[in-house]
Formats: structure tokens, sequence, C-alpha cells
């Protein structure tokens, strides 16, 4: 994560806490065109497209005053989505189960891409069990990026969520 992200995230997080949410993930695309703030409510409940364009209003507000970007860009405030990011420490137990895709910045056991079911993080080690059956631990400093993959218990769990139902996991 850059500086300038880390600086947004500190002048957003306020905010998102405030109204009742959590910051998921703050990245900019390729360009600096547009600035993506991923947020979900703190309380479990599914994002509705009110939340995003609440949060929008709010995050934009306070970014005009502290002005951390110095060209034009645009806002995008988003949910995660079901095929979500792991950004987060607690992201890796409360997913654990599920399907997931992982990329390292160096190879580990030979190979920077891996897919497996999430066991969950101990030690500061993402637990994946591969389709193999072999289980591969990799270093939470060294994932470059980590995010679910649809399968029908997501969709399942989602669906639940959305009915207002507690999750299995």
């Amino acid at each position: 994560m850059t500086d300038l992200l880390r600086r947004i995230e500190d002048i957003v997080s306020p905010t998102i806490v405030g109204m009742g949410f959590e910051l998921v993930r703050v990245s900019m695309s390729r360009g600096g065109a547009i600035l993506q703030i991923m947020i979900e409510p703190a309380d479990g409940r599914p994002m509705d497209v009110e939340d995003c364009a609440t949060l929008s209003r709010a995050l934009s507000a306070v970014l005009d005053v502290e002005d951390p970007i110095s060209n034009n860009y645009t806002l995008e405030v988003s949910s995660p989505g079901i095929d979500r990011p792991l950004t987060r420490p607690k992201d890796y137990a409360r997913w654990s189960g599920h399907l997931a895709r992982f990329e390292t910045a160096l190879p580990i056991e030979g190979r920077r891409r891996f897919k497996g079911t999430l066991l969950g993080l101990e030690n500061d080690l993402i637990r994946v069990k591969m389709d193999d059956g072999t289980e591969a631990k990799l270093p939470l400093s060294a994932v470059t990026r980590a995010k679910l993959e649809i399968t029908d218990a997501l969709l399942a769990e989602h669906q639940r969520a959305a009915d207002g139902a507690e999750p299995t996991h």
C-alpha cells in the first residue's frame, strides 16, 4: 500500500466507522483517475445502493476538505460483493471454509498463484487446502491479492445474510 492510500485510509476511516461501517479496501486505478473505497456494514447486514450513495456524499465532502489527491479523480464507493477481496486478518477467519484464490509477491514452494479452500489464519500464515489435498501456508505479508471464488456455498451464505439470518461461519 502506498503512502497516499494509507493517508486516504486515515482520512476516511473515522467517517466510515462513525456511520456504522467498516473499511475493506482503498485502491486507485493505475492512472489515478478512480479512487475506490470499499466498505461494508459493521453489523454484517448486506449493503444496498443507498448505503453507497450516503457514504459517497459523506466521503466526498471529507476528501474535498483534506484534498489528499492533487489531480482530478472519480470517487467510487462500493461494497465488497459476493466474490469479495480478503484484505483484513479477520476476513481469513470469517470466510474460512470457502474457496479462494491467492497471489503472492514472490514464489512460495515454486509458485505465486494458489487456489483452494481457506482454512484460516494462524500466526500470520494463511492456511489453504489445495485441490490435491495438501495444505499451503502463505505468509500474510507475501499475499498481494486474495479473493473469494463464487461457489454454491458462498451464494447460499450471501442469500442467508440478505434474508437476515446469521452466517454459517
